[in-house]
Formats: structure tokens, sequence, C-alpha cells
């Protein structure tokens, strides 16, 4: 009967051991827990991404290029709605060579500076990824911020949940804009929304 009662405490006592790993373990997680699920990576055919943002639900970021004749900026800017890519509004300077409006796909709206948005586009991206063959500097494909929260903001809150970001990313104090022209001018790449898990 003693060594049914001594194997009892060391059970209890394993068993309070366990619960108190379990404990210290999900105190410990927050960080990586608070880490956003969704990540916007763009990559080239081999290697690993040239570039990685986090980019959790309800969170956006605009592509922008500069057109090829005419020289203004032009964005396409998307949105994580439920984990998925999805194109929600352009901005077009002009109606320069290649750009307009197609009826039925969004709304233009005037910008009140001579250009157009075109809102309400709401049209998901099939495989939440696309291949976009980058611009030379002149056109200087790159990412920007879409609304709130920033681009910045998105990378300071990663980095302060301990989540792994590019500190070369955040130098200097501006707004972040990552050129992809910079790092793969002439080159294909997939630019896509990624599950971490």
């Amino acid at each position: 009967m003693r060594g049914r009662r001594i194997q009892l405490i060391a059970g209890r006592a394993r068993g309070s051991a366990l619960l108190l790993w379990l404990a210290w373990a999900l105190v410990s997680l927050p960080a990586q827990a608070a880490c956003p699920e969704y990540e916007l990576r763009v990559s080239d055919a081999e290697g690993p991404p040239l570039v990685s943002l986090p980019m959790p639900e309800g969170a956006g970021w605009c592509l922008a290029w500069n057109h090829s004749v005419e020289g203004f900026a032009v964005h396409d800017c998307y949105r994580n709605v439920g984990g998925h890519m999805v194109l929600e509004r352009s901005h077009l300077p002009d109606f320069a060579a290649g750009l307009d409006h197609i009826p039925g796909r969004g709304r233009q709206v005037s910008d009140g500076q001579g250009g157009y948005w075109i809102e309400d586009i709401d049209e998901p991206v099939p495989g939440d990824r696309y291949r976009l063959r980058v611009g030379a500097m002149r056109v200087d494909h790159r990412l920007v911020r879409h609304g709130e929260p920033r681009l910045r903001s998105l990378l300071e809150r990663s980095r302060d949940q301990g989540c792994g970001i590019d500190e070369d990313m955040l130098a200097g104090d501006g707004p972040v804009v990552i050129s992809l022209s910079e790092l793969a001018a002439n080159e294909g790449v997939t630019i896509g929304l990624y599950s971490k898990h």
C-alpha cells in the first residue's frame, strides 16, 4: 500500500511539473503566436524570397510603377481579405496608353487632380499570386503603403513581437518603399500572399 502511495505522489509531482512546463511554454509563446499568419513575398525562380513582408488579415499594399511613356506613377492596390490577395483599387493619373477604366469593373472616381481612382474592383487574384516582369529603374516597380497600417508600422509591430523581419527595410525615418527594380530589374518575379503555416 505504501509503494502505491509513493507512486501516486510521484505521478502527481510529474503531472504538476508537466503543468508548470506547459504554463511556462504558453507564457513564452505570445511573441510567436502574435506574428502575422500571412506574408507578402516577392520571389524569383530560385533562392529565398527577395522580399518578405508581414501582411496580417485586413492589411494592404500597393504595387506602384512609373508609366513607360508618360512617366507618372500608377498604383494597383491590394488587401489581405480572409487570407486571399484581392485587388481593391487602382490609381491612374491620366488616360495614357494602355490605361483606362473597363466598364463593369469597379467604378471610376476623380482624384481631384486630373486623374482618377477605380474603386470597388474587389477582384480576387487567382491563386493569390501573379507573375511580373520587373521594369528597369525608370519604371521602378515598387511596393508602397495602401492606407493603414503603413508598411513601416507592419514591420515595426512584427519586429516588436519577435517575428523575423529584414531590418534593412526599416532604414531611415520616412515611409517604407521597396523598389523591386533595384532588386530584380528586367527579371520575372512572383508576387504572392502566403500563409506561414
